[in-house]
């Protein structure tokens, strides 16, 4: 008998050359305080790691400038050599001080570096997917992305990136990108109460290019939160479960990167996929969305 997997309640979609379940793992939290140097539990993380794959997970989330360096070398240490089902997609745009900030580094020989730095400590001789981050906190800043986008195009003919995607940009960067080289997923802000991207995750859909979205708690006011928490306890779950739900079945195209330290809150995030919420709970949670007030009549 074969078993089915906790990922693969999640569905599918494409991703670059490769099927993937809609619920990866993200692996930012694997670094320690404020994504800065080594993990307190470096055996727990990469326990959790481990424990993903075996649930189903077959494509993580990552970038050598977490840590710096820190968690792809815990993914080298835990998964090397990898699943061949599994896909690795990282992030290059920005680089690390040592005060913990966040600059962008988009000059050719800056990306270039970035990518050597991620084949080395990933240990692979090509990147399944590289995104381009581009500046800005949680909101894209519109500006060309051409000069760095070509670097990245220049390394994918050199058989270094086997595909690309773009992170934090607007409509308009997106087709600047697309007209450069073919571009796989979108990573931006967007969850249930930041729904800026409504019209470009329904256009990706149609064009079939994944969209991947961060903070899916991020940006809620206390109202909305409240509101969220009401759902959950109705549904007796958590909101992060709930939040994930909803991303799901927002739209096939929408991919998951959850992530978390804790073997319990992976297991947790992964059993979202198998929520289903019913038109009664998508309108209270649309609703949500809104002022963050819910229906008594529903």
């Amino acid at each position: 008998m074969v078993m089915t997997t906790t990922a693969e309640k999640s569905g599918q979609f494409t991703l670059g050359d490769r099927t993937v379940h809609r619920i990866g793992y993200g692996a930012m939290q694997l670094a320690g305080p404020h994504v800065m140097g080594p993990p307190a539990d470096r055996d727990g993380a990469v326990a959790v790691l481990r424990r993903a794959v075996e649930l189903g997970v077959d494509h993580i989330d990552t970038s050598d400038y977490y840590g710096p360096h820190v968690t792809n070398e815990i993914i080298r240490e835990a998964l090397h050599p990898y699943p061949e089902q599994l896909t690795i997609v990282t992030k290059i745009g920005a680089r690390r001080t040592p005060e913990g900030e966040w600059p962008e580094a988009l000059g050719a020989d800056e990306l270039r570096q970035a990518v050597h730095d991620n084949l080395d400590h990933l240990g692979v001789e090509a990147l399944d997917v590289v995104n381009l981050r581009m500046p800005g906190f949680a909101e894209p800043v519109q500006r060309s992305l051409a000069e760095p986008m070509e670097t990245l195009a220049a390394l994918q003919q050199e058989g270094l990136v086997r595909h690309i995607g773009v992170s934090n940009v607007t409509p308009q960067m997106l087709a600047e990108a697309q007209g450069i080289a073919p571009v796989v997923c979108v990573q931006n802000h967007y969850n249930l109460v930041h729904r800026a991207d409504d019209p470009l995750v329904d256009a990706l859909a149609r064009e079939g290019i994944a969209y991947v979205p961060f903070f899916p708690l991020g940006g809620f006011s206390p109202l909305q939160s409240a509101a969220l928490e009401s759902v959950a306890r109705t549904l007796e779950t958590t909101p992060m479960e709930v939040a994930l739900a909803w991303l799901l079945a927002r739209s096939p195209n929408i991919l998951l990167i959850p992530g978390t330290k804790s073997i319990g809150h992976l297991e947790s995030n992964l059993e979202s996929a198998a929520r289903v919420l019913g038109p009664v709970e998508l309108a209270e949670l649309d609703r949500i969305g809104g002022d963050g007030t819910l229906d008594p009549d529903l």
